[in-house]
């Protein structure tokens, strides 16, 4: 009787102890509270406390799936990561001319300047995608480090989604004295606010909700993909794609599987003078939040892009292709349906009209 009492004890402490690490680890984020969520309500995508996609989308997988992906990870699967260090093009500030600039920093980090307006879409700077960094993968290695002191003061901060190799803790801390806005989708606020972001510097968007900034219209859009840090906190905040209207039209996927929303984007706000599509990390077992580059391609025509630049690789080893392979299937489609195509090394600055080399087979 005595050790079941002090196994029920001992269990019940290791209860409590893991529900505050859940609610005090910082890299975890804080929860939308129940306010928060009472607010949401307002949004067509938000039903039954949880955030939906427009299409049915299905996240936990089947026994047989599980084991397959298992497997994977016991294999020595070829070319994961870059067998050399990436090359990194050290940031020159701009010292003329009107077209949108894109500077790439690897994965979907990138630094847009259009109008007089510098934005940061998705700064993840970190070392790991993940919420225990010494644990599993990290960022493939690189000739240099971004240095955020070269880049010029930052305007507004844009997240597409809250998962770690979007939203990365040390990255906020190291920018938000930065920053003069973030606009997030529902939901992302309670994270930045739970590591020190001003709230009256954040800006919250539904889908189809616009923001107005010194002559540029943002606008959130859908996206097929999911949200949560822990575990237990899936679909608690909204993911998004986005629309950037000021003198030309640029959008950028975020993280999204293919489906019609890209047609009725691009009905209703294309075409668009570059898009920015996630292109890697992908897999038939979790297409439903993943493109396939050959999916990449369909969606940059159903927006109506014009020139695309390929993101989501590059950084992490997150699915089980070839790190190099999104950007040459990508490239493949590409030259069948005559789409340019803009491939910047990692932090290189370039524009619609660059000309880019295939510098990843250098380092592959």
């Amino acid at each position: 009787m005595k050790k079941t009492v002090a196994t029920l004890a001992t269990l019940a402490g290791l209860g409590v102890l893991g529900a505050v690490f859940m609610t005090r680890y910082p890299l975890f984020g804080r929860r939308p509270s129940k306010t928060d969520q009472q607010r949401y309500a307002r949004s067509a995508q938000f039903s039954n406390g949880k955030f939906q996609n427009e299409l049915p989308f299905q996240l936990k997988m089947e026994w047989d799936t599980m084991k397959s992906i298992l497997k994977d990870y016991g294999r020595e699967l070829p070319s994961l990561k870059p067998v050399k260090p990436l090359p990194v093009v050290p940031f020159e500030q701009r010292t003329d001319g009107t077209e949108p600039r894109v500077t790439w920093f690897g994965h979907s980090a990138f630094l847009l300047e259009l109008d007089q307006q510098t934005i940061f879409f998705d700064p993840m700077l970190g070392r790991a995608p993940s919420p225990f960094p010494k644990l599993g993968g990290g960022r493939f290695q690189t000739t240099a480090q971004v240095d955020l002191d070269a880049l010029p003061p930052i305007d507004l901060v844009i997240y597409s989604h809250d998962h770690y190799d979007h939203l990365d803790y040390h990255s906020v801390l190291a920018l938000k004295d930065r920053v003069g806005q973030f606009i997030v989708p529902l939901g992302v606020a309670s994270r930045l606010k739970g590591w020190g972001v001003d709230p009256a510097r954040i800006t919250e968007l539904d889908w189809h909700e616009s923001v107005e900034t010194n002559g540029l219209r943002l606008t959130a859009t859908p996206a097929r993909h999911y949200s949560g840090r822990n575990g237990l906190d899936q679909f608690s905040t909204l993911w998004a794609s986005w629309v950037i209207e000021g003198s030309k039209k640029i959008f950028f996927s975020g993280d999204s599987g293919y489906g019609p929303h890209f047609k009725a984007i691009g009905e209703q706000y294309g075409p668009f003078d570059l898009t920015i599509m996630e292109c890697g990390q992908y897999d038939t077992r979790w297409s439903s939040s993943h493109m396939l580059p050959e999916q990449t391609l369909a969606a940059h025509l159903d927006v109506k892009g014009d020139v695309m630049i390929p993101v989501h690789w590059s950084a992490f080893t997150l699915a089980f292709h070839p790190w190099f392979e999104p950007v040459e299937r990508v490239l493949k489609e590409a030259a069948k349906h005559d789409v340019p195509v803009v491939t910047p090394m990692i932090g290189e600055s370039v524009t619609a009209t660059s000309q880019t080399r295939k510098w990843w087979r250098e380092v592959r």
